[in-house]
């Protein structure tokens, strides 16, 4: 079964709530019909004006039946609830109860509210609003999960040589959130990063650390910053092995690390490869799609206590359908 069919069997399985705050978008309406009639979802929510909705959906032949409208605009039952909790969360960064009663009506910040306080399992978000946006309502709402200060994202590659990886799939973290993080997030990043073996692999994560440098081969800040990751991940424990700093050949090549870096733990186990900052990170994964054929899903957004997801603006309707699958599957 491949990663896509996978998640939609994970996902119509366990059967949780969506919630999709652009409801006014052609692609997002279209795909939350396809998600209803897949029953990929207990639940499918569009968020926004509901005449506007419905006249998307009139004009586009599309049947609103079994999906959910609701309008945070209008007075709406939750809206108080909402309001009192967001501004609790946002109080010690000047908000107020009045701005609170305001801002929450934007469909991001409602949306994840829904899923904060337990009303929607999942949300995906990023058709029309930038990464940024769904980080933002993500973190000031949502907030990262236990441990964790860091939000940042992955990519599932598939389809790659099966002697690398699960049978040629690995996770490639992070190539689309932070640009030059430091130790400590690196740290974070690598620890979601196992996560996400699990979830989307099935499979118990070993992580390689990349640099230009294999166990102290070079001196430069940039390689002394992934020795401290590890010596981060060392002191953490977090119950997942791991190694670095080395090279993309290192670690993926046995006969390589044999003579680099003998008796490293992560020998010919490799399913994921952190890199040391975005430059790198895009770079690669986009060379492994292209150069290498492999397909690249992502990126899915990782580090937050519950499941959130964010959409390329020009996502086609099969694009919205697979994340939005992908993100109810991560639910617990």
């Amino acid at each position: 079964m491949d990663f896509v069919s996978e998640m939609k069997s994970k996902a119509a399985s366990s059967l949780k709530r969506l919630v999709l705050p652009e409801g006014k978008e052609e692609r997002i309406i279209r795909a939350a019909r396809i998600i209803v009639n897949e029953k990929l979802a207990a639940s499918v929510t569009l968020l926004g004006n509901t005449a506007d909705i419905q006249e998307i959906a009139t004009s586009e032949g599309i049947d609103l039946e079994g999906i959910n409208v609701i309008n945070p605009g209008n007075d709406n039952a939750d809206l108080n609830k909402y309001a009192d909790v967001y501004y609790e969360l946002r109080k010690n960064k000047g908000m107020t109860p009045e701005q609170a009663k305001v801002d929450i009506i934007n469909t991001l910040r409602w949306g994840a509210m829904m899923v904060h306080l337990g009303d929607a399992d999942a949300i995906v978000g990023g058709a029309i609003n930038t990464t940024g946006d769904v980080l933002r309502a993500g973190l000031a709402i949502i907030g990262t999960a236990p441990g964790i200060k860091t939000a940042s994202s992955c990519f599932v590659m598939t389809g790659m040589d099966s002697h690398y990886g699960k049978e040629g799939s690995m996770i490639f973290t992070d190539c689309a959130v932070i640009p030059d993080p430091l130790a400590e997030q690196l740290a974070d990043i690598t620890e979601c990063a196992a996560q996400s073996c699990r979830e989307f692999l099935n499979a118990e994560p070993v992580a390689a650390l990349l640099s230009f440098s294999t166990k102290g081969s070079a001196k430069h800040d940039d390689v002394t910053k992934i020795q401290n990751t590890v010596e981060i991940l060392e002191k953490r424990n977090p119950g997942f092995i791991f190694d670095g700093e080395m090279q993309a050949d290192s670690a993926l090549v046995p006969s390589v690390l044999d003579k680099k870096a003998p008796g490293s733990p992560v020998r010919g186990k490799v399913n994921i490869l952190v890199f040391p900052d975005l430059n790198s990170g895009n770079i690669g994964y986009k060379l492994v799609q292209r150069l290498g054929k492999a397909q690249a899903y992502g990126p899915f957004l990782q580090g937050f206590e519950k499941p959130i997801s964010d959409l390329s603006r020009g996502a086609s309707v099969d694009d919205i359908v697979t994340t939005c699958s992908v993100t109810l599957a991560r639910v617990k």
